[in-house]
């Protein structure tokens, strides 16, 4: 017998109820994502005062009052109504969306899945401005007269209580209500000039008065975050094909502005919970941006650790396509590369800078604040008096010498100076601390130098630049140093024999199980050969050498640094840590080393006076 044909269902319009439930799988994730959606909708109704109130997470009860222009008595059912919106009305008006919602889908999503009340009085007046009106969303409601002196009421309770696979999922109510909390904290860092309060069965958790984006920060981020940040404020001309100087959008508003604040290496997380990056006001996760971030804090954090930074991007509205996912966290930007560029440049420079050429000097903390700059450092109109025994060091070592060490863990130092010559940033050595920390004398008070991280420093930097000009130096061993290494080792030094010798090493197997050093780079002479060659190795076999040479070419060359630098419980002389400390001045980055940790830190002679009391 002939199968029977199978039978194909028909295909029909689904009912609205269905397409809103489905349209709420893409935007009311959890009770977070519906605090989201109401928070931006009172923003664009150009509120100055948010009060949030939740119960059980967020899952039984979100209430959001604003004091914004409110909602007309004719158009709250239409709020109600999918597609339906007072923030576009061309495809124009969507390719140039200046607010933070604009599809029309978030409170008819909310609807389908829970019971949501809309209370609203208009600003504008009007015949029907003189009290609020209520509206409960369902079939056959009508707006009804209440009570509220201004702007507009959202109450949304039993979230997913007519799907209840849906709430299944959802977690606990701690965790519920720690998303949302971090829903309003990511909003209320982009407009300081609103507050917010946040209530959870009926305590308050958080309250954010209205104030400037700097004590907003502190606010949210903590004033640890302030303390250890550089300020970050760029303008650029013509990147998107506009213009913008000192900050500010030109003419075209087609320019491109970055600014807020990124935290140094030393304040870096074990997660990347404190990352914070805001596109025309909109927090956003965008791969581009991140890559950007990542890789201007390349040369400053190495490993696990996850910078914190708090970024604010400004673009023309018409560069950037905010409507591609209906979370509306994605975005794309017509000239990506350009906006990555910028990005990656202006956060690179404000790591690079001194501490003390930070322009928000209140930003630091006060032993910051006292920090000299680095770099060409050039003499004063006032001489630093100097006492004895630190006379001899201030005339023998004010400029440094720009030779290599010529023995492990040495420092040549230049021809005396004059008697009268101003100190350099961090001073002249004083002594040396349990062969750790190297004291120094400024005009400021006290500086403590960790050796071996700013010596890192210095030996990466240099490294860096030797390889970029391939002209790494190298330095042959007297006596060749012969290791026991595994055949996939054997076999990877055969195989990148040039590439080796690029970074300044002569490695050759001298037995199936035998490696042998002949040279190392002559920065690294004070290491260990045996380990370098084996760290160099263990990349290689991993990674290869094309990968290693592009992305990985960094923390090779950090580990390498690490090794060559000068170990703890090494005494040094006078003269070695001062010619340390001008090279320290002379090296971008110095104030961390090669995996985040400061250098160096001034204890300034207010401190000391404070300390012990003097003057009381």
């Amino acid at each position: 017998m002939p199968e029977s044909p199978v039978l194909t269902p028909k295909i029909h319009l689904l009912p609205d109820l269905l397409i809103s439930q489905i349209a709420a799988g893409e935007v009311v994730e959890r009770p977070a994502s519906v605090l989201k959606e109401l928070l931006e909708n009172a923003l664009d109704a150009g509120s100055t005062s948010i009060h949030i109130q939740l119960e059980e997470g967020g899952v039984k009860l979100i209430r959001v009052s604003d004091d914004g222009g409110g909602i007309a008595r004719d158009e709250l059912l239409l709020a109600l109504t999918r597609h339906a919106t007072s923030k576009i009305a061309s495809l124009d008006d969507l390719e140039r969306v200046a607010t933070l919602g604009f599809r029309g889908e978030a409170l008819a999503s909310v609807a389908a899945v829970a019971r949501v009340t809309l209370t609203s009085r208009e600003a504008a007046p009007s015949a029907d401005s003189t009290h609020a009106w209520r509206l409960n969303a369902g079939p056959g409601a009508a707006p009804e007269p209440a009570a509220l002196a201004a702007g507009t009421l959202v109450e949304v309770r039993d979230l997913y209580y007519n799907t209840p696979a849906r709430r299944k999922f959802l977690k606990s109510e701690a965790t519920e209500f720690a998303h949302c909390a971090e829903a309003v904290k990511r909003i209320a860092l982009a407009h300081p000039d609103v507050a917010f309060t946040l209530s959870h069965k009926g305590r308050v958790s958080l309250h954010l008065p209205r104030g400037d984006a700097r004590s907003r920060a502190g606010a949210i981020l903590g004033d640890d975050f302030l303390a250890g940040s550089r300020a970050l404020d760029t303008g650029t001309i013509g990147a998107m094909g506009g213009h913008a100087e000192n900050g500010q959008r030109g003419q075209g508003g087609s320019g491109l502005r970055v600014f807020g604040h990124c935290a140094l290496p030393a304040h870096s997380r074990a997660r990347g919970d404190a990352q914070y990056c805001y596109v025309n006001g909109r927090f956003v996760r965008d791969k581009l941006l991140g890559h950007a971030l990542r890789e201007a804090y390349q040369d400053l954090l190495h490993g696990s650790r996850f910078p914190a930074y708090c970024i604010f991007l400004e673009v023309d509205p018409s560069s950037v396509d905010v409507n591609v996912h209906p979370a509306k966290t994605e975005v794309r930007f017509r000239d990506g590369r350009a906006v990555h560029q910028f990005v990656f440049h202006a956060v690179q420079r404000t790591l690079s800078a001194s501490l003390a050429s930070e322009p928000d000097a209140s930003s630091a903390r006060a032993e910051t604040a006292a920090r000299p700059s680095f770099g060409h450092w050039a003499p004063r109109q006032e001489s630093l008096r100097v006492e004895e025994p630190a006379a001899a060091a201030y005339l023998a070592f004010a400029h440094l010498a720009h030779s290599t060490p010529s023995t492990p863990g040495t420092f040549t130092a230049l021809p005396a100076v004059p008697a009268h010559g101003e100190a350099p940033p961090l001073g002249y050595a004083l002594a040396q601390l349990h062969g750790v920390y190297i004291l120094a004398q400024n005009a400021q008070g006290l500086i403590v130098v960790d050796m071996h991280a700013a010596h890192e420093r210095i030996l990466y930097e240099k490294l860096k630049n030797a390889l970029d000009t391939r002209q790494v130096a190298t330095q042959a061993l007297l006596i060749p140093a012969i290791f026991n290494a595994e055949a996939l080792d054997v076999a990877a030094a055969e195989e990148h024999l040039e590439a080796l010798h690029d970074l300044g090493f002569d490695l050759a197997p001298i037995g199936p199980a035998q490696l042998a050093v002949r040279a190392v780079p002559a920065l690294l002479q004070a290491a260990d050969p045996a380990d370098l060659a084996r760290s160099l190795l263990a990349e290689l076999r991993e990674h290869g050498i094309t990968q290693l040479m592009a992305a990985r070419r960094n923390e090779l060359l950090a580990t390498m640094a690490c090794h060559g630098a000068v170990r703890a419980r090494r005494l040094l002389s006078i003269p070695e840590m001062n010619a340390l400390l001008r090279q320290m001045e002379e090296t971008e980055r110095a104030d961390q080393c090669n995996h985040g940790r400061p250098t160096w830190t001034q204890v300034s002679m207010d401190e000391l006076d404070r300390l012990f009391q003097r003057g009381r």
